[in-house]
């Protein structure tokens, strides 16, 4: 049955639309979903200038590596962010890393925008002072549309309104000029993200070394619990022994009482022996 009067699109459609996301980024759509889709998708064949949804699904099955594979899986991530989100996160993580070896990783496994990875590396100048030289946030996402606003590092006035003073002036540079009234973040603090794509359904991760913690917030809400499972598996082996997993605020605490024990709201530390156990 059609939703919509300008394309085509049938209950078919939307089982193979959520099917393939499914298949490609591990995002489990549910029936109520499926206007959003159509929403998002119908940008697409406006672009495309193809005339129904049947048309469009099987182009992207025709090319099984092709470049519209990126946009539809843009089209389809959720990109909700801000800086200092989930504030009760950031104190944790500042009093882990004065503890820690140097020198510290952080991996942001959702990166979005920007935001969340630019809070992080916030934290670890404001937490470690001169040892923050040596810290780094690996800052990664699937959505590489956001990743591009994410490593431009501007943001407008709205988006750090909840900013301290202090912090604006610490770590932003006032836009002049047509950048009036936005800002960009400090070089220094640029210089400590590194930003990438990642699919976390990959079979390969380019992250590769033993980070410190793991911010991987409101993500696991969207994939099913097999998927779920197997994330949570691949990120132990990541983390150095006490490491921290930081989950967003829907995210049920059940899924990481295996491989990691609460240590306090959505912050979970790795238990001890569960790397070498997953690994294993």
């Amino acid at each position: 049955m059609a939703v919509n009067t300008e394309f085509l699109f049938t209950d078919g459609d939307f089982a193979k639309v959520r099917t393939l996301i499914h298949r490609r980024a591990g995002i489990a759509l549910g029936e109520q979903k499926r206007q959003m889709v159509y929403s998002r998708l119908s940008r697409r064949l406006r672009e495309l200038r193809l005339p129904e949804f049947s048309a469009y699904l099987e182009m992207l099955e025709s090319s099984q590596d092709g470049d519209e594979w990126q946009s539809f899986i843009n089209s389809l991530t959720t990109n909700l962010t801000s800086f200092f989100r989930e504030a009760h996160h950031f104190p944790v993580l500042a009093e882990h890393v004065r503890k820690a070896q140097q020198p510290v990783t952080v991996w942001c496994a959702a990166a979005s925008t920007g935001e969340e990875p630019y809070s992080i590396a916030i934290t670890l100048m404001e937490a470690l002072g001169a040892r923050a030289s040596s810290a780094k946030v690996i800052a990664t996402d699937i959505d590489t549309a956001v990743l591009a606003k994410a490593q431009a590092g501007v943001f407008t006035a709205e988006q750090v309104s909840r900013l301290s003073p202090e912090r604006l002036r610490r770590f932003f540079n006032k836009g002049t000029g047509a950048n009036a009234g936005k800002v960009r973040v400090r070089s220094e603090v640029a210089a400590m993200v590194k930003f990438s794509r990642l699919n976390l359904l990959d079979p390969s991760w380019a992250v590769k070394e033993p980070v410190d913690a793991i911010f991987c917030r409101n993500v696991m809400i969207y994939f099913d619990k097999p998927t779920q499972k197997k994330v949570l598996d691949r990120f132990a082996p990541l983390l150095k022994p006490g490491g921290l997993l930081f989950a967003g605020h829907s995210e049920n605490a059940s899924l990481v009482n295996q491989t990691f024990k609460p240590l306090g709201h959505t912050v979970y530390e790795l238990a001890r022996g569960a790397a070498k156990a997953v690994a294993a």
